[in-house]
């Protein structure tokens, strides 16, 4: 049977993520834990009601998921705050790991759309700027406690920031995420690209729908290619199916998400 536990990690009432856990032997241990990132251009509209049914979904399968919601634009997320509740409700699984029997030896994140975007920035953390944070932020982000991503999976994801604001994708989100164009904020631009970061040195699968209308594969497959010579390379990975095919439990696209995350938590 499926536990779930909501666990605040700021003060702002999107600071909060829901912890998905199977039922494990006396004495045992959860083998690396899921961080669920919705998605939704970035914007309040839309919520973790997104991500709950893949995080139960993966509990179900004997995964441990972490559905994590965070401020947007709109309610005071955007630039820095989106990325500072990624980065911090990332970490408040150091505090739930002992209580709730975590190993975060794997950690991966699984995020679809904009949380994709948010999922692989949040796996080049090490290889960015402090995003204006601070300083006693700055001295948590880099606190020995500070839990690191071992591996994404993401679904359409936004990957290319550049090019989501070159082709205006949903009506200028990546200028609303960031407070203005890329020609006022280039720093912010930089920051917030996951392009920027590269290479990494862990795995990211690329996934992406062929029918997808909303994110163009175009980002993921950009992405792939840049970072092509890196100590670990992006993989491309295509499945069947829209947009939202990738966030339906029933879906084949699903399924090969699922399949990823388990290979990374391996």
């Amino acid at each position: 049977m499926t536990q779930r536990h909501r666990y605040e990690y700021g003060q702002d009432p999107s600071q909060w993520g829901e912890l998905f856990l199977p039922d494990l032997p006396s004495g045992g241990k959860h083998q690396g834990v899921v961080v669920v990132i919705h998605g939704g251009y970035w914007r309040s509209t839309y919520g973790a009601e997104l991500g709950e049914p893949l995080a139960k979904d993966l509990a179900e399968h004997g995964i441990a998921a972490w559905n994590l919601e965070y401020r947007r634009a709109g309610n005071g997320g955007g630039w820095p705050g989106t990325f500072q509740d990624i980065l911090a409700g990332i970490d408040k699984l150091a505090a739930l790991a002992g209580p709730h029997a975590l190993d975060l030896g794997k950690v991966v994140a699984l995020g679809h759309s904009a949380g994709g975007h948010l999922a692989v920035w949040a796996a080049g953390r090490d290889r960015l700027e402090t995003l204006g944070l601070p300083a006693a932020d700055r001295e948590v982000r880099a606190h020995e406690d500070a839990v690191r991503l071992t591996g994404v999976v993401s679904q359409s994801g936004v990957l290319d920031l550049a090019g989501a604001e070159r082709l205006n994708l949903s009506n200028g989100a990546a200028a609303n995420l960031l407070g203005g164009p890329s020609s006022d904020f280039p720093e912010r631009f930089r920051y917030a690209d996951p392009m920027a970061a590269l290479p990494l040195d862990v795995p990211v699968y690329a996934v992406h729908a062929e029918n997808d209308d909303d994110v163009p594969p175009a980002m993921s497959a950009t992405y792939v290619q840049a970072g092509r010579l890196g100590p670990v390379p992006p993989q491309l990975v295509t499945v069947p199916g829209d947009h939202f095919a990738l966030i339906d439990v029933t879906s084949e696209a699903y399924r090969t998400c699922r399949e990823l995350v388990g290979r990374l938590l391996r």
